[in-house]
């Protein structure tokens, strides 16, 4: 998936969520977890069976099938959790909450998450000798955040953007014109080229949902698009 990458990617989905959790490789074993929402003990085997060790934890929000494993991963791997943004904390302080939403079932984490590091627009966050560009996308959440690499030419957008879908945005503090804003004024600026792993589901292209997405293609942008339920 990665061949002219300076590092290697597994995406492993987890909970019932069935979300994209990301794990990447940098050429000498240091892993970046991204989106560590739950099966922790799962997601440090594929590590380790990978020859790996876990030495970031990265958040893109808060909603807790992708976050709510961060404490348990930090506890048992000692690598610092970055992300997501300050305005985040408004999910991040209420895993417990979140959990309870959903009857807890699912055996998600109910611990609060406290990040090491905020991020902010225009920050970068690092792996071995890599550098991932950070910007804020928000809109499904508040704080939401896209980790990007350049060179590589891929992004890691959480609930921000689906193949032919978009993130919903009627949970609290949701707002789909600001996520519109932040997919048309911060993602695809970087290229049609560029590939990306969603939060769920398969992989795309900006290209191709610029083309086909019917909520955020180029010809409906700009017109009174219609709200989306996305699945994250």
């Amino acid at each position: 998936m990665t061949d002219s990458a300076p590092f290697d990617v597994k995406i492993v989905p987890v909970t019932p969520f069935q979300q994209n959790c990301s794990l990447v490789k940098a050429k000498d074993g240091a892993c970046a977890v991204i989106d560590p929402g739950g099966e922790i003990d799962r997601l440090l085997q594929e590590v380790e069976a990978w020859g790996g060790r876990v030495e970031k934890i990265w958040l893109t929000h808060g909603h807790l099938d992708h976050a709510a494993g961060a404490m348990e991963m930090k506890t048992k791997t000692g690598a610092p959790i970055e992300g997501a943004h300050p305005e985040e904390a408004f999910w991040l302080d209420q895993m417990a909450a979140q959990a309870q939403m959903l009857g807890g079932g699912g055996g998600f984490g109910t611990d609060r998450v406290v990040p090491d590091r905020w991020l902010d627009d225009g920050d970068q966050v690092t792996l071995s000798n890599l550098a991932f560009d950070v910007l804020f996308t928000p809109g499904h959440t508040p704080g939401h955040v896209v980790f990007y690499h350049s060179g590589a030419k891929l992004a890691f957008v959480g609930d921000v953007l689906f193949h032919g879908s978009i993130g919903r945005t009627d949970f609290p503090r949701g707002d789909h014109a600001t996520l519109i804003a932040s997919i048309t004024e911060k993602l695809w600026p970087l290229g049609p080229d560029v590939r990306f792993v969603p939060g769920h589901g398969p992989m795309s292209t900006f290209g191709e949902e610029r083309r086909s997405n019917p909520f955020v293609a180029d010809k409906v942008v700009g017109s009174a698009g219609e709200n989306r339920q996305g699945p994250g």
